[in-house]
C-alpha cells in the first residue's frame, strides 16, 4: 500500500482540503488567503474598468504622444501618495491606514467623473483621470503587499501570495469580457462610477480583514513602535540594509521603466494600426486584457507557486528580463516591416504582462522579508511609493526628450523615417532596461541571503575589520591607565591573538609597571616567540624582587633565548630557600643546557623534590621533568608518582611523560582518559605526542565498550593533534561511525582552526560524499517517521509505547542535528547556524526565516525533502517527501518493531531498550539473532531490557543463556542475572508451556 492510500484510509480529506491542496495552500492559511484574494479581485476589477475606460478616452482626446506627459506628472502624485502613506502610519494603526487608503482610491474617481461635464473641467478631467490611474496603482500595490506581509510570514507568502496576486488576473478576465457589454448598456463614461463602487467593495473587505485578523497588525502607530525599538538593531544592520535597499530600489525602478516603455510602444502601435473609434479601442483593450487574464490565471494558480518553490525566487526573477531581451532583440531586426513589428510589440506586451502579474508579482513581497519587521512597512512605502513614482517621472521626461530630438532630426512628426527611428529608439531602450534589470537581480541574490543571515543571527564584528596599529596603541593606553586587572588581562589576550609574533614590542617596555599576574601573562606570551631584542628588559626585570611564578618564567625566557647562556648563574636558584617553582625551573634548564656535572646537580635537586613530603614540591618537580630533555636516573620515580595520592602530582606527571616521550608509560596516558580527574591532563599530554598518539587514541575511540565521554575525549584528542594523519583518521571514521560518535567527529572537524577539518572532508570525501552522509541521515529520519505512523497512539497504547515513540522522536532530532552539522561542510557556517537557531526557536516567524535561509543556501538534490522535514507539517507529509529515499509500506506494529531491531546499529541505546520493553508488554516475538546481539550490547540497560523480555517471552531460552552470560560488568545487570538464576533454580518448567512459544524465538 502506498503512503497516499494509507493516509486516505486513515483520514479522508474533505473537499476543502483537496481544493487547498490543488492550490498549494495549507488549511490554516485558507481563510486569510481567500479574503485577500477577494479584496484584490474586487479592487482590481474596479481599477481595470477605470484604466481601460480612461485609456480609450485619453487616446481619443490626446493621442499616444500625450502619454509621456502623464508619466512625468504621475511622479509627483505617486511620490506624494507614497509619502502620505508613510506619514499616516506615524499617527494611525496600520489596519486603519490601509482601509482609509483603499477608500481614498475610489472617491476621486466619482468627483472627476462629475468634472467631465463640459461646463466644469471637460477634457482636463480626462487628463486628471489618466493621471489618477498611476496614483491608484501605487496605492493598490502598497496596500496589497503591506497587508500580505502582515498576514503571512516569509514561508507562507511563497505559497499564498501567488494565489492572492492572481486576484488581478481574475479581474483581467472578469473586467475584460464584461466591459464591452457594460459599455453598450450604460456608456463608456458611466463605467467610471461602477469602477468606483467596486473599489469601495474592496475597501470594506479590507476593513473586515483588519478586524478579523487584528492580531497580525500592530495596535500602535509606527512612531510609538519606533520609540520602543532599541537603536542597536538599526545601527548593526545599517550597512548591509542600506546596500540591500539600494538594490531593491533598482529592481523596482527597472520594472517601472520597462512598464512605461512597453506600454508606450503598445499604445503607439494600436493608435497607428487600428483606425477605429474610441469605443472600439476600449473593446480591443478589454478583450486583450481578458484573454491575457485567462493565461495569467492558469499560470498563477497551477504553475507559479510550484515553479518558485522548485526553481527559487531569483531564478524566476531572471526569467522576465531574459524573455524581454529576446523579444525586443527580434523587434529591432524587423523595424522595416510595420505589420511584423506591430505583432512583435503585441507579443512583448503579452509576455511582459503575463510574467509581471504572475511570477514577478509572486516574488516581489518576498524580497522585502529580510528587512526588520519594524522597518519593513516604511521601506516598502519609500520604495514602492516614492522611488517608483520618481522613476516614472524621469522616464516620462526622457521619453519627451527623445521624441523632441527625433522630431527635430526628421523634420516632420508624421514622416515614415521618424516613425522608424522612434520605434527603434524605444525598442533599444527596452532592451537596455531589461539588461540592467537582469544584472540587478544577479547582485540582489547575494545581498538577500547576507541580510537574512544578519537579521537572524545579529552578526558580530571581525578582528580583520580593525587596524592593527590602533589596536596596539589602545592596548598600551589601557595597560598604562588605571583599570581592573581583568580588563588588562583581556587586552593582553587580544594582542596575543591578533599579533602573537610581535607581542613583545608592546609588552616588554611595560613589564616593570605591570602587576605580578600581568607580568607572568606577558612573559608567557613573549616566550611563545622569544627574541633577543627583549632580553635586556627581561634581565633588568629579574634584578628586582619578583614573585616566584614570575621569576620562574623570566628565568626560562632568558636561559632559553640566549645563544650562549651562563648556566652556573642558575646554581643560586637551586638553593633550598628558593621557592619550589624557581628551583624546579632552574633544575630543568640545567638538565636541558648544562654539562654533565651541572646535570648531576640538577638531578639531585629534582630527586629531593620528587620524594618530598610536601605536595607543592612534588608537583613542581614533575613539571620540571617535563621541561627537561634528559630524565636520566629520575625514571625510577615515575611509577610511584603515577600512584601518588595527590591529583595535582598525577596530572603534572602525565604532562611530563608526554613532554619527554617516555613510550613505556604511554598506557598511563590512555588510562588517564578514563577518569574525570585526570582526563583533561591526559588529553593535553596525548596532544603533545601528535602522530605517536594516534594508534593509542584510536584504540580507545573505536572501543564500543568504553563510555561515550571517554570515546568523545579520544576523538577530541585526534582533532587537537590536527596532523594530516589525524585528520584522515577522523574523516575515515566519520564515514563508518554512527550516532553519538558521528556527531562528535563532525563537531570536532568543524571546530578545527582555519577550516582544516572542512578542507579535510572536502579533499577526502568531496561534495558527493557529504551528500551521501546526509542522505543516510534522511533515510534514518524516514524510518523513524514510518515507525511513528505504525505506532500511532490510537493503534498502540501503554507506557512502553509512549516511551518508544518519544525515543524515536529523539532519534529523529539527533539526526536533524547531524544534518545541520553536515551542511556546514558545504555551505557558510553562519547561514546554517542562523537557520538552525531560528528553527529551534519554535516561533512560526523565526522558523519561516530559518527555512528561507536554507532555501536560499542549500542546493542539494534532496533539498525539498530536507525543508519538508524541518517544517511544521504532519508526519505523513514529511514521510511522503522522503519517498524517493525511503519507500513506505505500512506494517503491523509487531512487524515494524522487528524491522527496527534489524536497524539496531543505527538506533540509540534508549530506543533499542524501549523496543524490547514494548515487545515484553505486548508479548511480541523477536528474532533469535536480534535478542542474542542485544545481549552483547555495551549499554547495560539494553542488556537489562533483553533479559526482562526473555523472562516473559521465552523462559526456556533464558534458562539456556543465563549460565553463559557470566559476570556482567554492569552491577545492575549482574544483580538481575543473579536474581533470574535464583528464580530458575526455584522453579521447574512444565513439559508444555502454558502459552504457545513465540514463533521468532521458540523455547528450547
Amino acid at each position: 500500500m502506498k503512503l497516499e492510500d494509507w493516509q486516505l484510509n486513515q483520514n479522508t480529506p474533505s473537499v476543502r482540503q483537496k481544493i487547498l491542496g490543488w492550490l498549494n495552500l495549507r488549511p490554516e492559511e485558507g481563510a486569510r488567503t481567500l479574503l485577500m484574494f477577494l479584496f484584490y479581485t474586487t479592487t482590481s476589477v474596479g481599477v481595470l474598468w477605470f484604466e481601460v475606460s480612461v485609456a480609450a478616452l485619453f487616446l481619443g482626446e490626446y493621442g499616444a504622444e500625450g502619454l509621456p506627459w502623464i508619466y512625468l506628472a504621475s511622479s509627483g502624485i505617486g511620490a506624494a501618495l507614497g509619502l502620505l502613506y508613510s506619514w499616516m502610519q506615524k499617527f494611525l494603526p496600520l489596519r486603519h491606514v490601509i482601509f482609509l487608503i483603499a477608500v481614498l482610491m475610489a472617491v476621486p474617481v466619482v468627483l472627476l467623473r462629475i468634472g467631465m461635464h463640459p461646463a466644469l473641467l471637460g477634457g482636463y478631467a480626462i487628463f486628471m483621470l489618466r493621471l489618477w490611474v498611476e496614483g491608484i496603482y501605487v496605492l493598490n500595490e502598497l496596500t496589497t503587499t503591506i497587508t500580505a506581509n502582515q498576514l503571512f510570514n516569509i514561508r507562507e507568502i511563497k505559497r499564498t501570495f501567488p494565489f492572492i496576486s492572481s486576484g488581478i488576473l481574475m479581474a483581467d478576465v472578469l473586467s475584460g469580457f464584461s466591459l464591452p457589454v457594460l459599455r453598450s448598456l450604460i456608456g463608456l463614461p458611466n463605467i467610471l462610477i461602477l469602477a468606483s463602487g467596486m473599489m469601495l467593495v474592496g475597501a470594506f473587505t479590507l476593513l473586515h480583514i483588519g478586524r478579523t485578523y487584528h492580531q497580525f497588525f500592530p495596535d500602535s502607530p509606527r512612531r510609538r513602535m519606533q520609540e520602543k525599538q532599541p537603536d542597536f538593531t538599526a545601527r548593526r544592520l545599517r550597512g548591509p540594509l542600506l546596500r540591500y535597499v539600494v538594490l531593491i530600489v533598482s529592481f523596482f525602478v527597472m520594472i517601472q521603466v520597462l512598464l512605461l516603455l512597453i506600454d508606450f510602444q503598445y499604445l503607439s502601435q494600436l493608435e497607428k494600426n487600428l483606425n477605429v473609434q474610441v469605443e472600439e479601442i476600449a473593446d480591443f483593450l478589454a478583450l486583450f486584457s481578458g484573454v491575457l487574464g485567462l493565461f495569467e490565471l492558469l499560470t498563477q494558480w497551477f504553475i507559479s507557486s510550484r515553479m518558485i518553490e522548485r526553481l527559487g525566487v531569483f531564478f524566476i526573477s531572471m526569467l522576465p528580463p531574459v524573455l524581454v531581451v529576446t523579444i525586443s532583440s527580434f523587434s529591432l531586426l524587423v523595424l522595416g516591416q510595420p505589420a511584423v513589428l506591430f505583432w512583435g510589440i503585441i507579443l512583448l506586451k503579452f509576455v511582459d504582462e503575463l510574467l509581471r502579474y504572475t511570477l514577478v508579482a509572486s516574488t516581489s513581497p518576498v524580497l522585502f522579508q529580510p528587512i526588520p519587521d519594524t522597518m519593513r512597512s516604511r521601506v516598502q512605502s519609500m520604495v514602492r511609493g516614492v522611488a517608483e513614482p520618481i522613476a516614472i517621472g524621469v522616464t516620462g521626461g526622457s521619453m519627451l526628450l527623445v521624441l523632441k530630438v527625433f522630431r527635430t532630426q526628421a523634420g516632420s512628426a508624421n514622416s515614415v523615417l521618424f516613425q522608424q527611428f522612434q520605434d527603434g529608439a524605444f525598442t533599444a531602450l527596452i532592451l537596455l532596461a531589461a539588461l540592467v534589470w537582469l544584472l540587478t537581480v544577479w547582485w540582489l541574490r547575494s545581498r538577500y541571503l547576507e541580510l537574512l543571515v544578519l537579521s537572524a543571527e545579529r552578526g558580530q564584528l571581525s578582528l580583520s575589520d580593525v587596524d592593527l596599529r590602533s589596536i596596539k596603541r589602545a592596548v598600551v593606553d589601557a595597560l598604562d591607565r588605571p583599570g581592573t586587572e581583568a580588563d588588562k588581562q583581556s587586552c593582553i589576550e587580544l594582542l596575543t591573538h591578533i599579533d602573537p609574533r610581535n607581542v613583545g614590542d608592546v609588552l616588554s617596555p611595560l613589564l616593570a609597571r605591570l602587576t605580578p599576574r600581568l607580568q607572568r601573562q606577558s612573559l608567557e606570551a613573549m616566550l611563545d616567540h622569544p627574541s633577543l631584542d627583549y632580553l635586556d628588559r627581561v634581565r633588568s626585570l629579574i634584578q628586582n624582587p619578583l614573585q616566584p611564578e614570575v621569576l620562574a618564567v623570566a628565568l626560562r625566557y632568558i636561559w632559553l633565548t640566549e645563544t650562549n647562556p651562563d648556566i652556573p648563574e642558575l646554581r643560586h636558584y637551586l638553593q633550598a630557600q628558593q621557592d619550589p617553582v624557581v628551583r624546579g625551573t632552574a633544575a630543568s634548564l640545567m638538565l636541558r643546557r648544562g654539562n654533565s656535572h651541572e646535570r648531576a646537580e640538577a638531578t639531585a635537586t629534582l630527586r629531593r623534590m620528587l620524594t618530598h613530603t610536601q605536595e607543592r614540591e612534588r608537583v613542581m618537580g614533575c613539571r620540571a621533568l617535563g621541561e627537561a630533555v634528559y630524565m636520566q636516573a629520575l625514571r625510577l620515580y615515575i611509577k610511584p608518582l603515577l600512584q601518588d595520592e595527590s591529583l595535582r602530582v598525577r596530572r603534572a606527571l602525565l604532562e611530563a611523560i608526554a613532554s619527554t616521550h617516555l613510550e613505556e608509560y604511554y598506557p598511563s596516558l590512555i588510562r588517564g582518559l578514563r577518569y574525570q580527574s585526570t582526563r583533561e591532563a591526559a588529553m593535553q599530554a596525548l596532544t603533545r605526542l601528535e602522530n605517536d598518539a594516534i594508534p593509542l587514541v584510536l584504540s580507545i575511540a573505536e572501543d564500543i565498550h568504553q563510555p561515550d565521554i571517554v570515546r568523545n575525549s579520544a576523538w577530541k584528542v585526534m582533532g587537537r593533534i590536527g596532523t594530516l594523519e589525524a585528520l584522515n583518521a577522523l574523516v575515515s571514521h566519520l564515514v563508518t561511525s554512527w550516532g553519538a560518535s558521528r556527531r562528535s567527529i563532525l563537531r570536532i572537524l568543524l571546530k578545527l582552526p582555519h577550516d582544516a577539518g572542512i578542507e579535510a572532508v572536502g579533499d577526502r570525501l568531496g561534495r558527493r560524499g557529504v551528500e551521501t552522509l546526509m542522505n543516510q541521515e534522511l533515510m534514518l529520519i524516514g524510518q523513524m517517521y514510518a515507525a511513528l505512523l505504525d505506532f500511532l497512539p490510537e493503534r498502540l497504547e501503554g507506557r512502553e509505547a509512549d516511551l518508544l515513540r518519544r525515543a524515536l522522536r529523539y532519534a529523529q532530532s539527533d539526526a536533524q542535528d547531524r544534518l545541520f552539522l553536515l551542511m556546514r561542510f558545504l555551505y557558510p557556517s553562519s547561514a546554517i547556524q542562523a537557520a538552525s537557531f531560528n528553527l529551534l526557536s519554535g516561533s512560526p516567524d523565526n522558523m519561516a526565516r530559518g527555512l528561507e535561509i536554507l532555501d536560499n543556501t542549500v542546493d542539494l538534490p534532496s533539498k525539498r525533502a530536507l525543508l519538508s522535514i524541518l517544517d511544521r507539517r504532519p508526519d505523513y507529509d514529511k514521510l511522503q517527501s522522503l519517498s524517493d529515499l525511503v519507500p513506505y509500506t505500512p506494517m503491523a506494529a509487531s512487524d515494524r518493531l522487528r524491522y527496527l531491531l534489524d536497524l539496531r546499529h543505527f538506533l540509540s541505546e534508549w530506543a533499542l531498550a524501549c523496543c524490547f520493553h514494548l515487545a515484553r508488554r505486548q508479548l511480541w516475538g523477536v528474532k533469535v539473532d536480534q535478542a542474542i546481539a542485544c545481549l552483547r550490547h555495551p549499554a547495560g540497560f539494553v542488556r537489562e531490557s533483553v533479559l526482562s523480555y526473555l523472562q516473559v517471552a521465552s523462559p526456556r531460552t533464558l534458562r539456556i543463556l543465563l549460565p553463559q552470560l557470566g559476570q556482567d560488568p554492569n552491577p545492575l545487570v549482574a544483580a538481575q542475572i543473579r536474581h533470574l538464576l535464583f528464580i530458575m533454580e526455584q522453579t521447574t518448567l512444565p513439559p508444555q508451556p502454558s502459552q504457545p512459544a513465540l514463533p521468532s524465538l521458540p523455547d528450547a
